[in-house]
């Protein structure tokens, strides 16, 4: 009868390996938008036309980069923004590579247990709604530093189409009106005064901003001390310490982005190029793949047990040394070079068994020593030169800390409670946090954002990245995979079904009535919990491929309004 039984349960497997490995097929009808030059994905089709726009003027991906990253505060509100920061990884068309880092930092008065009471416990919202959430917005300067360094066109061309938008209007889509709908007792909570959310907004109802355009003038004209040292800079801090902020003129002036150096790592015959800390991104997708490399993702086929077995045990190891490890580098020694090494990948997954699941309470961090102590949006740009950007910008929750300007058309992120309120206690999208990410004066919060390029026999295969919290990592991860080992167009890589581990909790969310219900019983026989109530969305990908021919596919995720638009 037992022999009966494992026979039974492998012609399971078996059938449901061929089954989701020939889910998916390179047939050219799956394939999304190829155009002969230059391309851009982003959240929105205005966003995406502005930047297409740009590059068609004789603009690089970089002017692009600024004008797209503009327009998206415009357009997508919900995580497009001025009052936020991001990160951007990027590939020249000779082959230079690197980085820019415009997170948000804490304020100067900011301190360690500013979210705690006096019993020591966390202060329920105080780190994610209104003023008291908000870390020191970084996209301006972002923008700028881009341009400076990068761009061929006067910032004039940039600019002045976002401001056009703005006046203009953006017509709400179907999902714009939900997520409004669904936000607007918070936008209560956090404003003292009405703001423009708070009317009823339905699908086709055009939105205008003209305080937002009002902004984008005197940045045009003033640059980016408009933002961070003008007349702007003073009303925005006015606003933040009337509505019981921290931010200061000190705080602005003091604001730089910085260029960092990627993390870089071999996968197979890829090189892949990635964001460096703050962000936790470049490091964790280099562990998982480091982990999974040396086995047969191919062979046990597309979303098969095995193939989630192995991939879930990685991410469940790289999260665990995530909130233990990484932090801000200009605050804390991150040993990225440890994390990704090869030797350490074995040793990781040396426990590791298809016979069952490793508990996550039975994975701490790994041994390395130190010698000292979901709501998020993504563009992808390559233009006609070769050069490719991948950027991802963020308020961090759905509208940041709901707290709008209306002064000055934006919303404000709730970033700092990226920073560990608490070692131990998660923040909102449940990841736990040690001291390598306590709050500190003037430091940059870490973040998961995973803006990657991808090259192969030297030259640019992908520019991909996505927004989801927490999830962004391992959807990166799951459409590098996807194109790579299984021979995915990149319309279909973006949207195929995930699945996300991250060690606390100890499960695997699952995108809803995606998974095959026999694969999920064999799963949770195996010993893992799945979730599929908490994954309505897992990630929003949007990625360029650059095909065999040397013309490029855009993959714009099903999952949002995102839009591929080239020439």
């Amino acid at each position: 009868m037992k022999k009966l039984l494992l026979f039974t349960c492998g012609l399971i497997f078996l059938v449901a390996c061929k089954k989701t490995a020939k889910t998916y097929t390179t047939d050219e009808t799956k394939r999304g938008l190829i155009v002969e030059n230059a391309m851009v994905v982003s959240a929105r089709e205005e966003a995406s036309k502005i930047g297409t726009e740009i590059l068609k003027k004789g603009g690089n991906a970089f002017d692009a980069m600024a004008a797209t990253e503009l327009a998206l505060a415009v357009a997508y509100p919900y995580a497009g923004n001025l009052g936020g920061g991001g990160f951007m990884v990027y590939r020249t068309s000779n082959g230079e590579i690197g980085a820019l880092d415009f997170r948000e930092k804490a304020p100067l008065a900011a301190t360690k247990n500013m979210y705690l009471d006096s019993l020591g416990k966390v202060i329920p919202d105080k780190s994610t709604l209104g003023a008291m959430a908000v870390g020191v917005p970084g996209s301006v300067a972002g923008v700028f530093a881009t341009h400076e360094k990068f761009g061929s066109l006067p910032i004039e061309d940039i600019i002045q189409p976002v401001i056009d938008l703005a006046y203009k209007g953006i017509v709400i889509t179907k999902k714009q009106e939900e997520r409004i709908k669904k936000h607007q007792e918070s936008f209560l909570k956090a404003n003292k005064n009405p703001i423009l959310f708070d009317s009823i907004w339905k699908a086709k109802d055009t939105i205008k901003y003209p305080a937002l355009a009002k902004t984008l003038e005197r940045i045009l004209k003033n640059g980016k001390d408009e933002f961070y040292k003008g007349e702007t800079a003073q009303r925005l801090v006015n606003f933040m310490q009337d509505n019981g902020g921290i931010i200061t003129m000190e705080d602005l002036n003091r604001y730089e982005a910085k260029w960092r150096t990627p993390v870089t790592f071999e996968y197979d015959d890829l090189k892949i190029i990635s964001m460096a800390p703050p962000s936790s991104g470049g490091i964790c997708l280099a562990q998982i793949l480091k982990m999974i490399e040396p086995y047969d993702l191919q062979e046990y086929g597309h979303n098969s047990v095995k193939a989630i077995q192995v991939i879930t045990e990685a991410e469940r190891r790289a999260y665990a040394d995530r909130s233990f490890y990484l932090g801000d580098p200009d605050f804390v020694n991150v040993p990225g070079d440890e994390l990704i090494s090869k030797n350490y990948s074995y040793d990781r997954m040396s426990n590791f068994s298809f016979e069952k699941a490793t508990l996550s309470s039975e994975v701490s961090h790994g041994k390395v020593d130190v010698i000292e102590s979901n709501e998020t949006t993504h563009f992808s740009i390559v233009d006609s030169f070769g050069n490719s950007v991948s950027v991802t910008t963020t308020l961090n929750g759905a509208f940041g800390s709901k707290l709008y300007c209306s002064d000055l058309g934006f919303f404000l992120n709730n970033e700092m409670d990226d920073f560990s309120s608490k070692p131990g206690v998660p923040n909102m999208f449940g990841l736990i946090g040690a001291e390598a990410n306590s709050i500190v004066p003037e430091k940059r919060m870490l973040s998961s954002m995973t803006p990657t390029i991808v090259e192969k026999d030297g030259k640019l295969l992908m520019s991909v990245g996505t927004p989801g919290g927490s999830t962004i990592i391992t959807s990166v991860l799951q459409t590098i995979l996807n194109v790579h080992e299984y021979k995915m167009t990149m319309q279909q890589a973006v949207d195929a079904p995930r699945f996300h581990h991250q060690w606390l909790p100890d499960e695997i969310k699952m995108e809803p009535n995606s998974f095959d219900k026999e694969l999920i019983y064999q799963l949770e026989a195996l010993g893992y919990k799945i979730n599929e109530e908490d994954a309505p969305v897992i990630g929003k990908v949007d990625g360029v491929l650059v095909l065999p021919n040397g013309k490029l596919e855009g993959g714009a995720d099903r999952r949002g309004d995102d839009t591929a638009v080239g020439y």
